[in-house]
């Protein structure tokens, strides 16, 4: 599925279609990016285990989550492991780049997956995550679940590999994404 437009107008049909793959695919793990919680939310009592994967601490102010306490507390108690930890996909790299400028080459397999679109770089990123965290089993596939601005708008099928070996990822398939 295609939608026509990126951000949370699509989170309610993307979850939808995050649901039915799962049941299709007899897949179990969901990994799902969310700042706040309110997309991971979404998940609780569908029978699956689900991933919540936040933005690392510091993201936007230092030393600091965007998600609440409450929040995090809540998920936790709908049986939602919730992680945060460093980004696959850009983590200490960034520090370089940003100060002596240029693109390394962590930097360069995110931009080629956003050519793919914001939510499938971001599903690819947090499946690694979740991966290296123990959270999820390895070679098995599993549904990850992004987003460009706000809520979900992409879903992916996927065998994540661990960082160390991220170029073996293979994405099975887009469930949907924006044009």
């Amino acid at each position: 599925m295609y939608w026509d437009k990126k951000g949370s107008d699509c989170t309610a049909d993307t979850i939808h279609l995050t649901l039915q793959a799962a049941k299709e695919n007899n897949i179990k793990y969901i990994v799902v990016a969310s700042n706040t919680g309110a997309t991971a939310e979404l998940f609780a009592n569908k029978g699956l285990e689900v991933v919540c994967v936040t933005h690392v601490n510091g993201f936007v102010n230092p030393g600091e989550n965007e998600m609440s306490a409450e929040s995090r507390s809540s998920l936790e108690a709908a049986n939602i492991k919730v992680l945060t930890t460093a980004h696959a996909l850009s983590g200490a790299e960034r520090a370089f780049s940003s100060r002596f400028g240029g693109i390394y080459p962590i930097e360069i397999v995110a931009n080629t997956l956003r050519m793919f679109g914001q939510g499938v770089k971001v599903g690819v990123e947090i499946a690694t995550m979740a991966l290296d965290a123990g959270l999820i089993p390895f070679g098995e596939s599993i549904i990850a679940v992004g987003g460009s601005v706000r809520g979900a708008d992409s879903a992916i099928i996927l065998k994540p590999a661990h960082a160390k070996d991220i170029l073996s990822t293979r994405i099975e398939e887009i469930i949907c994404k924006p044009r």
